[in-house]
């Protein structure tokens, strides 16, 4: 774990610099080091952000909020990979997913897993889903809402797979996790609307 914090310590002040350059950041955080070329006040800000929070957080629970960030990264991907499939087809693609029907596949081989492991969960008491355990309650209506949609639509059943896969092992963090991830969503898309959606290099290469 301490490798991969380390990692995520040298990799977001590039990320914010990248950013910064699609205009979704204030220009300060691309700005880069006169003598050493890096964007020094984007790593500055980022060690004061995890130093700080790093204070008052016990290992347990920065593992946990580092789990959820990373897994909330990869639905964000999968989810993406479902949308690709279905954008404009004259958009040239530099990637095609195998494609397999959700109509055919969800009925043979995911939803008869998700019953074996609602009833294998459902052995837990009512008053663990109504406490930390409540996630994973509220997962199985969403799985089954994202089944039927790909069902609907055909969507391709690996990003599908993933998708559920990824939501589950979130769910199973647990309320306080999901507490503490959501307030540093929160942060992010105070963020993006009152600044990036206004600058945003993209916004003004379509004229909007």
């Amino acid at each position: 774990m301490a490798g991969v914090l380390l990692v995520f310590q040298v990799g977001q002040p590039r990320i914010w610099m990248s950013m910064s350059r699609d205009g979704l950041l204030p220009p300060r955080f691309s700005r880069l080091h006169p003598k050493y070329k890096t964007p020094a006040f984007s790593t500055v800000i980022t060690g004061i952000m995890v130093a700080v929070p790093a204070l008052f957080t016990n290992l347990t629970e920065m593992t946990d909020l580092t789990s959820i960030g990373t897994l909330f990264a990869f639905v964000l991907v999968t989810g993406g990979v479902i949308l690709l499939d279905k954008s404009d087809p004259e958009i040239r693609k530099g990637f095609r997913i195998p494609y397999m029907n959700s109509r055919v596949w969800v009925p043979v081989l995911l939803l008869p897993a998700y019953v074996a492991l609602f009833m294998l969960t459902s052995e837990f008491s009512i008053e663990a889903f109504m406490g930390e355990r409540l996630p994973v309650l509220i997962y199985f209506g969403v799985a089954v809402l994202v089944m039927i949609v790909a069902v609907i639509r055909r969507w391709s059943f690996i990003p599908v797979v993933g998708l559920l896969i990824n939501l589950y092992l979130m769910s199973e963090l647990g309320v306080t996790n999901w507490m503490r991830f959501l307030i540093w969503l929160v942060i992010g898309l105070v963020v993006y609307f009152t600044y990036g959606n206004r600058k945003s290099k993209l916004r003004r290469q379509n004229g909007t």
